[in-house]
């Protein structure tokens, strides 16, 4: 193993060896930042220097500070900063500074993961500030332990799913902690998107209104990566005001980024593919090779080079196939060298999180294949080089990962590995999406009717909802909400509010859109492994799908909708489980709408009927389709939010595209519409659907549909209508700037298709979308 550690610019050289042609599209170099320290705000008590000083913090950098000094102030802050900028410290000086300054007064601390609070926990206790009494109250607190959190804990940390089914409706045993409220922690806020998202800024609500029950209101402090709007997604959550400070004053080291598209190779001998084959009939269209398997080789070689390098892997059976092949690699090479290799992943126990995380600082440990279990929380930075498995989904996410490269002073060296995927097709190859566009916001509707209904009655049955509760959750949309659960029973009106009149609780699931939960349980032993909601069943637990529960695989034997139950068993396959699914669509109304001649642009309400049909079985370390099989379950409806577009046939034909060609046209834009999707709204394709028709009989015209997998939408229609030039103008580019003749899994081919991906056009789609976006533009 080489003793001196390679430059990032000369390791990506050795990366490069012996290929035919490189893979890498675009190199990034991320320059050096110095850091800009500040002093210590004078009211920071002289023991909780000390205490910070013990920990190896001299002084705060200047975001800090501020932050610090605003919330201090009474001002509710949002803090947004790159990875390892010392977020944490900004919020832990004005809470703990209150909490020695009065020894009433009491913190609450929310984490979207239990390994992010376990976290902060150790960082508190370790301070050992006379007092403070921080204590963890979620899922796993012992019984006998909560009642003395309730009473006598002054630093509380927990999750918005505990504060919503135990803190909030058990309020009256909190009423010592709830009177004497004066912050509330909101850490990595960025990961409340979507739906749950939505839901959470209902339990944000939820607790202003009881804690005004209780006298107070107290100040909030969000924590989040680098997003665009940080301000108003902040905002969005909590329905308070908030002051931003995004100016990073910590140092960093610099960045070498390069962009790797795994080579194409001929299916018959698994070698690179050349040319002329990359061009041969459909039948012998070559594959491109995966992800996962270009991303153990890149991770074998830099542990081979001494490079302690961290893997981010979407999936938990992903990021243990890449640790697998590393490790299989290298002991090919070295005998033993493979057992400095290892897989992080959410599930393990805190104790192995700890091992491998300290055997990587110290360097017992050089490769870590990592989900983003890594990403959220885990103090581990300072590597000397990242590679990522695909795209993580959103720039904020991709900074965040990249950003545990780099030790002070030091460069390092970060790979984006493209998945066969449109959206990472086209990031290889349009550098400026990802280098030199701003950091998208975060999405999410708290206005969801299937999300502000539910709440309002959680909220009801807390306390008695009034008139002026509603302004709270969101003024003339919570009356029309209220009034329809009047209407269905669940509330009555009386002289003093709105009341709760059922006897149990609302059963409301944060992380669900609806449906009800589906229980996951081992066939041999009946132990309940895990739920999935309704929504999703159909396709995570259809008979025959690989479902993973804390990194271990099982296979689903049996669906059972009306016991509302999956039977599983364990097993490690091979391969991985993908649903394809046939569907119709229904225009109920328009929200909006742009004329642009013979293109029109729309979003509104429509009600889908799907129905999953079968599945793929897919080999993991190649993503090679093993085969598809049928599967026989009932049709779901969903109603929820689209946005679509619409093409007279006449303009169609002199745009150059044939009748018959259209329905593969619009097919192969509709799927690359879904891929590219994720590039301008915080979603995952996986959030989305799509349909296009020839002929609709609502539009009367040649359509594609895109809506929100939610029900009553999460916000990513909404965001494709406001941002549609920009969208399909990377949609249209992905497609032309893939190299294949008709269309393959980088540019138009879907996995989830419940058509088998035919018909496409993909030439004719590129027309299509040059016409939309000529006519669209023509009108702005």
């Amino acid at each position: 193993m080489t003793s001196v550690l390679p430059q990032p610019a000369e390791l990506l050289d050795r990366l490069l060896r012996g290929r035919q042609a490189t893979p890498v599209t675009h190199v990034e170099r991320v320059p050096a930042r110095p850091g800009d320290p500040a002093a210590w705000p004078a009211w920071v008590p002289e023991d909780l220097r000390g205490a910070f000083a013990g920990r190896g913090v001299g002084s705060p950098w200047r975001h800090q500070a501020r932050a610090a000094d605003l919330l201090h102030a009474g001002e509710n802050v949002v803090i947004a900063t790159g990875t390892a900028s010392g977020k944490s410290l900004a919020y832990q000086l004005p809470t703990l500074a209150r909490l020695l300054d009065d020894p009433r007064a009491t913190v609450l601390y929310l984490a979207p993961t239990k390994a992010l609070a376990a976290d902060q926990l150790r960082t508190l206790t370790s301070l050992d500030l006379p007092g403070i009494r921080p204590a963890s109250y979620d899922g796993d607190t012992p019984r006998e332990e909560r009642e003395w959190i309730r009473q006598h804990a002054r630093f509380v940390l927990t999750n918005p799913d505990m504060l919503h089914h135990g803190i909030l409706p058990g309020h009256a045993a909190w009423t010592g902690f709830l009177r004497r409220l004066t912050y509330v922690v909101i850490d990595e806020c960025h990961a409340y998107r979507g739906v749950f998202g939505s839901h959470v800024a209902h339990v944000l609500r939820r607790l202003r209104r009881v804690a005004a029950r209780y006298g107070r209101e107290p100040v909030f402090a969000f924590a989040s990566a680098t997003v665009g709007d940080p301000g108003g997604t902040a905002e969005r959550l909590a329905g308070v005001p908030v002051t931003a400070v995004t100016e990073d004053g910590s140092p960093s080291g610099a960045v070498t980024f390069a962009l790797w598209e795994p080579p194409m190779l001929d299916p018959s001998t698994g070698l690179a593919a050349t040319s002329e084959l990359a061009g041969a009939a459909k039948d012998a269209a070559p594959v491109r090779r995966s992800a996962l398997r270009e991303t153990a080789d890149l991770l074998a070689d830099t542990v081979a080079y001494g490079v302690r390098t961290l893997a981010f892997v979407r999936s938990r059976r992903g990021a243990e196939v890449v640790a697998a092949m590393t490790r299989r690699s290298l002991d090919e090479v070295a005998p033993g060298l493979g057992e400095r290799v290892a897989a992080y992943r959410a599930g393990y126990l805190r104790e192995e999180r700890r091992v491998l995380e300290q055997s990587l600082l110290d360097g017992s440990l050089l490769g870590l294949a990592a989900t983003n279990a890594l990403e959220l929380g885990v103090d581990l930075s300072g590597l000397d080089a990242v590679i990522l498995a695909g795209y993580p989904g959103t720039l904020a996410s991709l900074w965040q990962q990249a950003g545990r490269a780099g030790r002070s002073g030091r460069e390092s060296l970060c790979v984006l590995v493209a998945r066969d995927d449109p959206l990472d097709t086209y990031l290889v190859h349009h550098p400026a999406a990802l280098f030199e566009r701003p950091v998208e916001a975060t999405v999410l509707d708290p206005t969801n009717p299937y999300v502000l209904g539910p709440q309002l009655a959680c909220a009801a049955a807390e306390l008695p909802l009034t008139p002026a509760d509603l302004e709270l959750f969101g003024g003339q949309v919570a009356s029309s909400a209220v009034a329809t659960l009047v209407a269905q029973g669940a509330l009555r009106q009386r002289p003093t509010g709105w009341y709760w009149t059922q006897r149990g609780r609302p059963d409301v699931d944060l992380r669900g859109s609806g449906g009800g939960q589906v229980a996951v349980i081992e066939s041999k032993t009946g132990r309940l492994l895990g739920t999935v909601d309704g929504a999703s069943a159909h396709f995570q637990v259809h008979p025959g799908a690989v479902y993973l529960h804390q990194g271990v695989s099982y296979v689903v034997d049996a669906l059972d909708l009306d016991d509302a139950a999956a039977l599983v068993h364990s097993e490690e396959p091979d391969f991985t489980t993908h649903p394809r699914d046939v569907t119709d669509l229904s225009v109920l109304s328009v929200r909006s709408y742009v004329d642009a001649g013979p293109v029109g642009l729309f979003l509104g309400e429509v009600e889908v009927t799907s129905q999953v049909v079968g599945y793929q079985r897919r080999r993991i370390s190649t993503g090679e389709v093993i085969d598809t099989r049928p599967l026989d379950l009932p049709e779901r409806c969903l109603r929820t939010v689209a946005v679509w577009w619409t093409v007279s046939p006449g303009a169609l034909a002199e745009a150059g595209v044939a009748g018959a060609d259209v329905p593969g046209a619009l097919h192969a834009a509709e799927h690359a519409a879904i891929g590219l999707l994720p590039l301008v709204a915080t979603c995952d394709r996986w959030d989305i659907g799509g349909l296009s028709t020839a002929a609709h009989p609502d539009t009367d015209a040649p359509t594609v549909f895109v809506y929100d997998g939610h029900p009553g939408g999460a916000g990513f229609a909404e965001r494709a209508y406001a941002v549609a030039a920009e969208w399909l103008s990377a949609t249209r580019s992905a497609i032309a700037s893939c190299g294949c003749e008709t269309g393959c899994p980088s540019c138009v081919q879907s996995p989830k298709c419940g058509n088998g991906n035919s018909p496409l056009a993909k030439a004719e789609a590129v027309r299509v979308l040059d016409l939309v976006l000529g006519e669209l533009a023509g009108c702005a």
